[in-house]
């Protein structure tokens, strides 16, 4: 069928069709244009808009294609897109006198909008459940390590004894945050643009509750304009996996960073590494490295997006067309980059003795001697503060472990700054700069004492058991 031979004379050059087609980004809703098409046939049957046996004839052809398969579209640019191309393919199968009422009462504008909400729809399902895969999975890791200690950072620096099962929490955290980000967008993503027609909606007294119903939308879009021209539901959700390969890309980083043999808290599995091609002995890292590099295209992929919506009016432009390809491939780079970084995370092997050694190395329990001396002597905590940073500055001079650090020390550089001696006991102090007595003493909820993270993660299981009833009865 030649779209253009009524209005148009000349038939488009073969150079200009390839340039405007978007057959190959149209592969993604393919399934969603056939079920687009059937719920408006059915409804234009239902209220006797088209003769029944037309409907019927309509309705069988598409679910041959359904059938069949995308490749059963013999087609070439010439057809333009998707929409002409299963229109072609039900002409052949009934007759242009049938198939000619396929597309009564509606536009490719807005069926080309449907076919992307149904289509997206899935394609966030499909992604939020590995999501929550992987958080069931750093859940149970957490469990397995709620005693093993290791050193926490902040500016990159040795700040304070945590678990590793704290930092896992973390990133169990970020992902339910990225997961209810998808959950929030899907709401805008699931409402119907079907019988919006080009852009004032149609003088055929069409049924939008119906295909609303039959499509499984919750609403449909209440103005033909905006109905037709919407994409920002597009950009919002190529943000929220942005953000979700940003948290992906933050956990790699600390992968790479703590497989090296200078912090040697990990080990990656061989599975998600390489070897040089020179140095024998190399392991790197390289699933993590890529897949940080990977994550930054999705940046890109939605500065393209808004740029394009930034500079187009209402209502549908052609312009519209090249964003969806930039969306399908942020899909797919965020799916592949989710599934790869969970399996290796989750296979990582911790270096407990490692781990408890950096714990226990470089004064990082000194808040809590200083919180000590505010509990136990009633002291202002900049004062207790005071007096240990001159004692790790006079430990490190003299080149004293946390063992050695006594009352008559503490004592003596109280004296020197002009305070009272505090005269804490041995033990007092020691159990303070121990690193699992450290971690143990945080009871408050959100800590990495092993109660609170077991609370953390009761709290996450009763999530995913939710969400994941709930994807139970949207799939």
């Amino acid at each position: 069928m030649n779209l253009r031979s009524g209005r148009l004379d000349k038939k488009m050059t073969e150079d200009a069709a390839e340039y405007t087609s978007s057959l190959e980004a149209d592969k993604h809703i393919f399934y969603s244009d056939v079920k687009c098409n059937f719920a408006h046939v059915l409804m234009l049957k239902n209220e006797k808009i088209i003769d029944e046996e037309i409907a019927d004839k309509i309705l069988e052809a598409l679910t041959k294609l359904k059938d069949e398969g995308f490749e059963a579209l013999n087609f070439d640019h010439s057809v333009e897109d998707i929409h002409m191309a299963i229109e072609n393919y039900v002409t052949n199968m009934v007759g242009s006198d049938v198939a000619g009422f396929m597309h009564t009462a509606k536009s490719r504008n807005d069926q080309v909008a449907t076919d992307i909400r149904l289509t997206l729809r899935e394609k966030i399902i499909e992604i939020q459940i590995p999501i929550l895969e992987f958080i069931e999975g750093l859940v149970e890791l957490a469990e397995k390590h709620k005693e093993t200690v290791t050193i926490g950072y902040t500016h990159l620096q040795h700040a304070q004894p945590i678990t590793m099962a704290h930092n896992f929490m973390a990133y169990a955290q970020s992902l339910k945050r990225d997961y209810e980000r998808l959950s929030d967008t899907y709401k805008r993503v699931n409402q119907n643009p079907l019988g919006s027609a080009a852009m004032t909606t149609t003088s055929f007294p069409i049924n939008r509750e119906l295909t609303t119903k039959l499509l499984g939308f919750d609403s449909y879009l209440e103005n033909s304009m905006d109905g037709v021209s919407a994409r920002d539901y597009i950009a919002e959700t190529v943000f929220d996996l942005a953000t979700l390969t940003t948290t992906l890309s933050k956990m790699c980083e600390e992968m790479v960073l703590w497989s090296t043999y200078e912090f040697g808290i990990i080990e990656i599995a061989d599975e998600f590494s390489s070897t040089s091609s020179i140095m024998p002995q190399k392991k790197n890292p390289d699933v993590a490295e890529v897949a940080r590099a990977k994550s930054t295209v999705i940046n890109g992929e939605l500065i393209t997006i808004m740029t394009i919506l930034k500079a187009i009016p209402y209502t549908y432009n052609r312009d519209l067309q090249e964003i969806t390809p930039h969306l399908w491939n942020s899909v797919k780079i965020a799916h592949d980059t989710l599934n790869i970084v969970s399996k290796m995370v989750l296979s990582i092997n911790i270096n407990k003795k490692r781990c408890l050694e950096l714990a226990g190395a470089n004064f990082a329990t000194a808040t809590d001697l200083a919180d000590v001396m505010v509990k136990e002597k009633k002291i202002p905590f900049r004062t207790a503060h005071k007096i240990v940073g001159r004692l790790v500055n006079l430990s490190i001079e003299m080149g004293l472990e946390i063992g050695d650090i006594n009352s008559s020390f503490i004592d003596g550089i109280a004296n020197d700054l002009g305070f009272n001696k505090l005269k804490l006991s041995y033990d007092s102090i020691q159990k303070s700069l121990d690193p699992l007595e450290n971690v143990k003493m945080r009871q408050v909820p959100g800590g990495p004492s092993p109660e609170m993270v077991q609370l953390a993660c009761n709290n996450m299981k009763e999530f995913l058991k939710e969400e994941f009833d709930k994807k139970c009865i949207e799939k």
